[in-house]
């Protein structure tokens, strides 16, 4: 048996699996401070035999192994998590943990047992609240000195849309202008209330695809899969083809590219992708690694 948590702004979700990614038992608690989240996520864990846990975390949070701030949260803008460490939370338990980012996790989750299993370069990108890019790249999660913040990039902004954006430091970046705030920003309605007015779509369709362009040179990835609750409007889907194509304007000639349709792809696992990929981190700490 093998621990898992999705650590999200406003929900921690807990699981119990398998070897093969399989849940055997879940639960959601409310993310409030750590003194009141973490005694119920040790009390979830209780009882069970559990081999180790992984956890995907909201960052920015300490993924170099080496360091004593190793599961450690920085410069949060959840405050009150601010230095918190994931490590020394499961110090007294005797249960090892594994730490990564949340979008790291889902990409992982994806890579293993979604839609790019079998892939050694992958990304993942999920677009709702905000927008977090994880890299799957020659078989390994991508770290560097801290993690990607690929959702900051800066994006050109097309004529005549004046939206302000909804990052609080970059105005003219992919989050600031393509996640589901941004959206709410620019037309004074959620996306859900949006669904039959094309322009809404277009854009968006727009600002994400030059994104994919930037991605595509910088990581070259086999496949590009997209999630996250703005992802759930299916039409977005063959505009990003077309106009990822469009902005490559035949720059790249790989066989992947020749197949958009196989190539920017939704998530296959349901909205579990998060808690699959942080039960793989479980299993490889401890060598389960097949």
């Amino acid at each position: 048996m093998y621990g898992a948590i999705e650590a999200g702004g406003t929900k921690m979700v807990v699981a119990a699996g398998d070897e093969n990614g399989n849940i055997l038992k879940t639960a959601r608690i409310p993310t409030g401070t750590p003194s009141e989240t973490i005694p119920k996520i040790l009390e979830f864990f209780e009882g069970q035999d559990i081999e180790a846990i992984g956890i995907g975390a909201f960052g920015p949070v300490c993924l170099d192994k080496d360091s004593a701030d190793y599961g450690r949260i920085g410069k949060s803008p959840k405050l009150p998590w601010v230095g918190f460490s994931w490590k020394e939370a499961f110090s007294g338990t005797g249960i090892t943990v594994a730490v990564d980012t949340d979008v790291n996790a889902a990409c992982l989750g994806e890579v293993m047992y979604g839609s790019g299993k079998g892939l050694s370069d992958v990304i993942y990108i999920t677009i709702g609240t905000g927008i977090g890019v994880g890299v799957y790249c020659s078989g390994e999660l991508l770290h560097g000195m801290l993690h990607p913040e690929a959702g900051h990039i800066l994006l050109p902004v097309r004529e005549g849309d004046d939206t302000k954006g909804s990052c609080p430091y970059h105005k003219n970046c992919f989050e600031g202008l393509a996640s589901g705030p941004a959206i709410k920003i620019r037309y004074g309605k959620e996306a859900f209330e949006l669904l039959e007015r094309e322009e809404v779509w277009e854009l968006e369709a727009d600002y994400i695809s030059k994104a994919l362009m930037q991605y595509i040179c910088c990581y070259s990835p086999k496949r590009i899969i997209l999630g996250g609750g703005v992802m759930n409007v299916e039409k977005l889907f063959p505009m990003i083809r077309e106009k990822t194509s469009g902005y490559l304007n035949g720059y790249l000639d790989t066989a992947e590219l020749k197949n958009m349709d196989n190539y920017i792809v939704p998530a296959l696992c349901n909205g579990d992708q998060g808690i699959k990929g942080a039960l793989f981190l479980a299993k490889n700490i401890t060598g389960g690694q097949s």
